[in-house]
């Protein structure tokens, strides 16, 4: 019996205790959440008193969170496609993969703030968690998954389709206010583009 999906390769193991640390340390120590309230998550706010903004919290805010479940449901998302992932791309490929979706992401979001003349601040691996679905559904499109509270399985290339639909419309119609609907699609299209460019170049094959 191949006992790899019961094992979580380095990148997924590593993402997983970053994220958990960061979080238990914000949470535990007031002074380390202050800190990372003023410099890493990423502000995009035109008023004096709103902290700087910095190119690198494109990146640093991806291991922010903004409390248990956000944490929880995007780490439980990492370690149930990203094993999967990290072994079919390999582990340097993968990691390349999910920080570009992730930076994506905060892209797609900030463009569409500034042109909107909205001001946002962004935390959070669901942009990067996004890319991740969005690779399995392209990877294994025929793949059956259980989604809760969905009484029967929906193969991946649907519940991805499906995913990807209800967040344009959310964030069309601006519901759920706080979440970063368009930040999710962006880390799918940005995800998109760069597994078709590695099929271009003969990298990946689906």
């Amino acid at each position: 019996m191949n006992n790899q999906y019961f094992k979580t390769p380095p990148v997924v193991q590593n993402l997983l205790i970053a994220n958990c640390v960061v979080y238990l340390a914000v949470t535990l120590i007031p002074a380390v959440g202050h800190f990372c309230a003023q410099y890493l998550y990423l502000w995009w706010l035109d008023t004096s008193f709103a902290p700087p903004f910095h190119s690198y919290q494109f990146l640093t805010y991806m291991f922010m969170h903004g409390g248990f479940g956000h944490l929880f449901s995007n780490m439980f998302a990492l370690w149930m496609f990203g094993r999967t992932l990290e072994y079919e791309l390999g582990s340097k490929r993968f990691l390349t993969y999910y920080l570009v979706c992730g930076v994506g992401a905060a892209l797609i979001q900030v463009g569409l703030a500034s042109l909107l003349g909205e001001q946002i601040v962004l935390i959070g691996a669901s942009g990067a968690v996004m890319g991740l679905l969005l690779a399995f559904g392209v990877m294994y499109p025929n793949n059956m998954i259980y989604i809760i509270p969905l009484p029967f399985p929906i193969k991946a290339k649907w519940f991805v389709v499906g995913y990807a639909v209800l967040e344009i419309a959310l964030g069309w119609s601006g519901a759920g206010t706080g979440v970063a609907h368009f930040a999710h699609v962006g880390g799918m299209l940005w995800g998109l583009g760069l597994l078709l460019w590695w099929r271009k170049r003969g990298k990946i094959f689906f």
